[in-house]
């Protein structure tokens, strides 16, 4: 079957929610990717939202952490306070799953402004749930599309920590956890160096050249030694995802290429 870059992005993060683990999972392509998961490699993933779903199974992607499908096909709803306080801070997620608009080569993100904070040029969404997690989280996942203007060499603002400067930033910031340990891009996959926890690409998905993701990547991306090629997606998984995509357009009135 045939797929697209963005596909290949989604099933390579899905691959990477181990089965059993307890998620934290942010809207949006987080969200595709766990859920993506959860109905391939992964049945018995736990996913919680900020709002308080927990074992949530929805059919269709959530519009936002309020939607009510995440409530409804849930195992228990539980306060907000409950989540960040019992499960998040007192370490029982396993893997934090995020977006981002910009990220930089230590795995911080940026969520909040692009541009000067007090003149941006873009306003975004904020920062919700996602410093708690990237702070707290036992493992961060993170996905986005990789372009030169998301992948920077500096952050207009840093919503979210993820190594710090780098080395033993995290450490000396107090902050649990192993932080980021994979950026999945519709390019490649990256995961942090050992001592420097800068970021550098493991793997390569079909067909990408290292010359394009250098161009894509705002600061002097570096290679690992030896750099593997993603697997494709198997039949299994594209027709888990578009059948999933395909749902959540039916349900909120979209294009099937927009949900």
């Amino acid at each position: 079957m045939t797929y697209t870059t963005n596909e290949m992005m989604t099933v390579a993060a899905a691959r990477r929610l181990k089965n059993g683990s307890v998620c934290f999972v942010g809207i949006g392509l987080p969200s595709k990717a766990a859920n993506l998961a959860r109905l391939t490699s992964s049945p018995d993933v736990v996913l919680i939202y900020e709002s308080g779903p927990i074992g949530a199974k929805p059919s269709v992607l959530p519009l936002s952490i309020g939607d009510g499908e995440l409530a409804e096909t849930a195992d228990t709803v539980v306060p907000t306070g409950e989540i960040f306080r019992y499960w998040l801070q007192g370490g029982r997620i396993d893997v934090g799953f995020l977006g981002a608009a910009q990220v930089d080569r230590f795995g911080n993100i940026n969520t909040t402004v692009v541009g000067d904070y007090h003149a941006p040029k873009v306003r975004l969404p904020g920062a919700g749930g996602a410093p708690e997690i990237a702070g707290s989280a036992k493992s961060v996942l993170i996905i986005l599309k990789q372009s030169a203007r998301s992948f920077v060499d500096k952050l207009d603002f840093i919503t979210s920590v993820g190594h710090g400067e780098g080395g033993d930033s995290r450490k000396r910031l107090g902050l649990p956890g192993a932080g980021p340990v994979g950026i999945i891009t519709d390019l490649c996959i990256m995961e942090p160096e050992a001592g420097t926890h800068e970021f550098v690409v493991t793997a390569l998905h079909p067909g990408v050249t290292r010359e394009q993701v250098v161009a894509a990547t705002g600061w002097p991306i570096r290679f690992a030694a030896s750099v593997d090629t993603t697997a494709e997606p198997t039949e299994i998984e594209l027709t888990a995802l578009r059948d999933l995509e395909a749902r959540t357009a039916a349900a909120h009135g979209q294009a099937p290429g927009e949900a």
